[in-house]
């Protein structure tokens, strides 16, 4: 089971500790009313994206975070031009052309 940690009113995070892999904090901006909605699947899909070659400080989702295909819908990461990634789990799969 994946435990958050409080950081303030409005971030809660996941710290690499948590998880094997972890390569940075996941961090999700949400309220209190709206957190139960992150379910244990959305975190760790968060977690996996904290695991993902070459991020970048942390990876975060948003209050509307919900599953999604790889990343958690609401999901947002950066990384390395140099040692990063390109993960099609990043976008979601109802995207229209």
């Amino acid at each position: 089971m994946i435990r958050l940690n409080q950081i303030d009113d409005y971030i809660w995070e996941i710290p690499p500790s948590e998880k094997k892999g972890m390569r940075v904090p996941a961090r999700i901006y949400t309220s209190n009313t709206l957190l139960p909605g992150f379910t244990q699947p959305v975190l760790e899909q968060l977690s996996n994206v904290a695991s993902l070659p070459g991020i970048l400080k942390h990876t975060i989702c948003m209050p509307d975070g919900h599953l999604g295909y790889g990343f958690p819908i609401g999901g947002i990461a950066a990384f390395s031009l140099e040692e990063g990634v390109v993960s099609p789990g990043g976008i979601s799969p109802d995207w229209k052309y």
